[in-house]
């Protein structure tokens, strides 16, 4: 993503460590919650790989199509379990994003500018909008839940989970920002 080096690290190692908590809460005892875990990992390491500062690394042109084909594919997932769950819907919104960041980074790798030249285009906006109300949503969900002492594993615990969410949600609105 374009921007500052130093934010685009800390946004790569927030969105890896939420990654990195996914992939634990795949070992769940939940099924639910471990096919959650995996949308929500695979979201954390490539907005971590998407968010490695531009003046560091920039991506081989091959590589925005690959993601768009991966995240697409998410979003497809992410539509057929929205039958059996409501969550998978922010799934969906997450994929796409994803999907409309890599085609935007594919279109114009130097920077981004809205038609006629000023402002943010109107999808940019609207997932910006999106993703700061579940943060904001999400933020409120997450305060009134105790600790829970010990109560099931790591993979089981629901105040790590919307954390876990809380986080990627604000790294979302950080790459959305810097798009």
């Amino acid at each position: 993503m374009h921007g500052p080096a130093s934010p685009g690290w800390l946004l790569v190692a927030l969105c890896a460590a939420t990654g990195a908590y996914c992939l634990l809460r795949m070992r769940s005892t939940v099924e639910e919650q471990r096919r959650a875990a995996g949308g929500e990992a695979l979201m954390g390491f490539g907005m971590a790989a998407m968010a490695v500062p531009a003046t560091v690394f920039t991506p081989p042109s091959w590589a925005w199509p690959v993601y768009a084909v991966v995240f697409g594919s998410a979003a497809l997932h992410a539509l057929w379990a929205a039958r059996a769950s409501a969550h998978h819907l922010h799934h969906l919104v997450g994929a796409s994003a994803m999907v409309y960041m890599a085609v935007v980074m594919a279109a114009s790798p130097g920077h981004h500018a809205a038609p006629g030249g000023a402002g943010i285009p109107l999808l940019t906006g609207v997932l910006l909008l999106y993703f700061t109300g579940y943060v904001l949503l999400s933020g409120l969900r997450l305060v009134p839940v105790a600790a829970g002492g010990g109560a099931g594993g790591w993979g089981d615990r629901p105040e790590l989970a919307r954390a876990c969410r809380l986080s990627m949600g604000i790294g979302m609105v950080a790459m959305l920002l810097t798009l």
